[in-house]
């Protein structure tokens, strides 16, 4: 049994971006152990067929169509989900888009449907579930960033941003919420077998490199949200994963110089890749 479990005995979880990957994932092994999961996601064909393994696993799932940058809707979802089941353990902010251009080839529209997923999606499920789990002095909030709101590689500043912005919300939670027993964890992974870049909308060499990099990562999404789940169990604040995530994270913290001397390299590849082209 998760340590998360024993934690939170009533085990009633709430999980955006539901229907496939790390979203899937936390269903599935929560509901290994029985626990009651609102799960969301703008996929509702994929969404049933995830609530059809969960309840097979033994868990209980309460399906919410939700566009989680639409801030009306969020509200409302999470008010019938505290009304059907009396509180809510576990948060998990999963929901995010990938994407990557340069930034002058981004458009204004692209940087909004962005930022309202990744970022304000993140702030919505905060906000409207954490005032319960005040009430309740107790809970634990996940919220998925990436080692891209830390490492800020080139082209991909939208990205960037929005993971950056997860992580500092993140962080500032922890400070307020830990002392009423409310834990909080982020979660800056590097690449993992993910769908991220389905729906992306930047331009074709920058989003090409990045299927690229997902395809030829051996991390799936059990093997890394068990990971995360077990060290959110153990109260972990950061979590980076795999090795390659805590290795530049690390670097960066220590050696910014160096770190920031391979980004600039990596850029003028690109710089330089871009010209061959053109």
């Amino acid at each position: 049994m998760l340590e998360l479990s024993k934690k939170l005995k009533e085990k009633r979880a709430f999980v955006t971006g539901a229907a496939m990957g790390l979203g899937k994932s936390f269903c599935t092994h929560l509901a290994k152990d029985g626990w009651t999961i609102g799960m969301s996601d703008i996929n509702i064909e994929k969404l049933e067929q995830t609530a059809e393994e969960v309840r097979q696993l033994g868990g209980t799932p309460i399906l919410f169509s939700l566009d989680v940058s639409d801030r009306e809707r969020f509200k409302e979802v999470s008010q019938i989900f505290l009304e059907q089941v009396g509180g809510i353990d576990l948060l998990v902010n999963n929901a995010g888009v990938g994407d990557g251009a340069a930034f002058h080839e981004y458009d204004l529209e692209n940087w909004d449907w962005m930022i309202g997923i990744n970022q304000m999606g993140v702030l919505y499920g905060c906000h409207y579930f954490v005032p319960t789990m005040m009430k309740q002095k107790f809970g634990h909030i996940i919220n998925i960033a990436s080692a891209a709101g830390y490492a800020n590689a080139p082209r991909m500043s939208p990205y960037n941003m929005t993971k950056a912005a997860v992580i500092s919300l993140s962080e500032s939670l922890y400070y307020e919420l830990t002392p009423l027993g409310v834990n909080v964890s982020v979660v800056m992974p590097t690449f993992i077998r993910t769908d991220i870049m389905q729906h992306a909308r930047g331009s074709e060499t920058a989003i090409a490199a990045g299927r690229k990099l997902l395809k030829k990562t051996k991390l799936q999404p059990d093997d890394a949200v068990m990971e995360m789940l077990v060290k959110a169990g153990k109260g972990k604040f950061e979590i980076a994963l795999p090795r390659q995530s805590r290795m530049s994270y690390w670097l960066k913290r220590h050696w910014p110089w160096m770190f920031r001397r391979t980004l600039m390299k990596m850029a003028g590849r690109q710089i330089e890749n871009a010209k061959k082209k053109n």
